[in-house]
């Protein structure tokens, strides 16, 4: 362990593998965000393992040589903890510990505990609760091998199938009332959501990180918690907003990631209603980031899943105050330019400038060309408003004084 000013870090070693179709730059991007959701837990990483392979050994995940190169690491530097950014099966899992004998995590499990960590109401933690008891039922024979070896003596001596049975019965009882639960608190948050009156919603969406929490504090003058972080925000935020004279609704939803947990998608099912019932989307992307373009790509998947990719959109990219293009040589005959290298202006002028009326190009932080971002959430909303209330047309004027 570290320790740091104001806390406690683990230390921690990451794992990954490359293919021959993967980009290095994009392998790297991808334990770059590894390495940040172990931020995010509370870690540190001290060394990070690549290895190329066409698919991950079906026993070790990695070949037998990089795993005699990750043991001699951690013994060295005594890490507690090993992350895979893939999800292990619960055999690699069982077989990784026996090999490495210390705490084994996957992506999936790091951003559980990142989520029970984050998970601040009484809904969003049976959620989450929901999402971890459906990871550990297969993960069970590992776990109590796992209990074995790390505190062995007296009571703890190879437990038998009984035990494991016993506790998968525990755990699957658990999960039904736990989903039980959670069909109660959906009718509840549904009769929430029918007396909101007709109201025109709008929700935020997009990657985790990029600033949604923070233009959701600008634009509706409330505290909704944001940090540098990822998953910073788990619990549905709803605040009325009023611009010019026209009232609606905004809600600030769970950030998306790539490879996002199948157990987290369904127990989250809910907390996406706000997305599904939402009249207008505001796709918010961090354009400072240097794959953004691939993070649209994971929140359109997402999007798509449950139903709601066809929904009014606006795309927003923010952190323009961050964004750097990368040098670009212009007597450099041998290089090619390439989109990492577009200012600003260039990149509106891409297929930024065909999609819904064009793109918006903001800084929630800086405040930067808010006025032109509530004049375009106005002109849309009142568009959705006066379709569903034509009397009421005279009362909002088509633009902003």
């Amino acid at each position: 362990m570290i320790e740091s000013k104001s806390l406690t870090l683990e230390k921690t070693v990451i794992v990954g593998i490359v293919n021959s179709q993967q980009d290095p730059n994009q392998a790297k991007e991808y334990l770059d965000e590894l390495a940040f959701l172990v931020h995010t837990a509370g870690g540190i990483v001290g060394q990070r393992f690549v290895q190329k392979m066409q698919i991950p050994n079906p026993k070790t995940f990695i070949g037998s040589g990089k795993m005699e190169e990750v043991d001699q690491y951690i013994s060295d530097q005594e890490v507690s903890t090993v992350v895979f950014d893939d999800e292990l099966t619960p055999a690699q899992q069982v077989n990784i510990e026996k090999k490495l004998r210390c705490k084994i995590l996957d992506r999936t499990g790091l951003i559980l505990d990142i989520f029970a960590q984050r998970a601040q109401t009484s809904y969003a933690r049976t959620q989450v609760e929901l999402a971890q008891y459906e990871y550990l039922l297969p993960r069970l024979k590992g776990l109590w091998t796992h209990l074995e070896r790390q505190r062995g003596g007296i009571g703890m001596r190879g437990p038998g199938e009984t035990e494991i049975e016993t506790d998968r019965r525990i755990v699957r009882d658990k999960i039904a009332l736990l989903k039980k639960k959670l069909i109660i608190i959906d009718k509840q948050m549904a009769t929430q959501r029918g007396n909101r009156g007709a109201l025109v919603r709008v929700a935020l969406v997009g990657y985790t990180n990029v600033g949604k929490s923070t233009l959701m504090n600008v634009i509706a003058k409330s505290e909704v918690f944001a940090e540098n972080k990822l998953f910073a925000t788990l619990d549905t935020t709803v605040r009325k907003v009023v611009i010019g004279n026209l009232p609606f609704l905004l809600s600030d939803t769970v950030g998306f990631i790539r490879k996002l947990p199948t157990q987290l998608v369904e127990s989250f099912k809910s907390t996406l209603d706000e997305v599904k019932e939402a009249d207008l989307l505001l796709h918010v992307v961090d354009i400072s980031h240097p794959n953004f373009e691939e993070h649209i790509a994971s929140v359109n998947q997402i999007l798509s899943e449950i139903k709601s990719l066809d929904k009014p959109t606006l795309m927003v990219f923010n952190k323009i105050d961050a964004y750097r293009p990368a040098p670009w040589d212009e007597t450099d005959l041998v290089a090619e330019r390439s989109t990492k290298h577009y200012t600003l202006k260039e990149w509106e002028n891409t297929w930024m400038h065909r999609v819904n009326d064009r793109a918006l190009f903001i800084s929630a932080l800086n405040k930067e060309n808010l006025q032109f971002f509530r004049e375009r959430v106005y002109a849309k909303t009142r568009k959705i408003h006066i379709t569903r209330f034509p009397y009421n047309h005279f009362l909002y004027p088509e633009g902003l004084e």
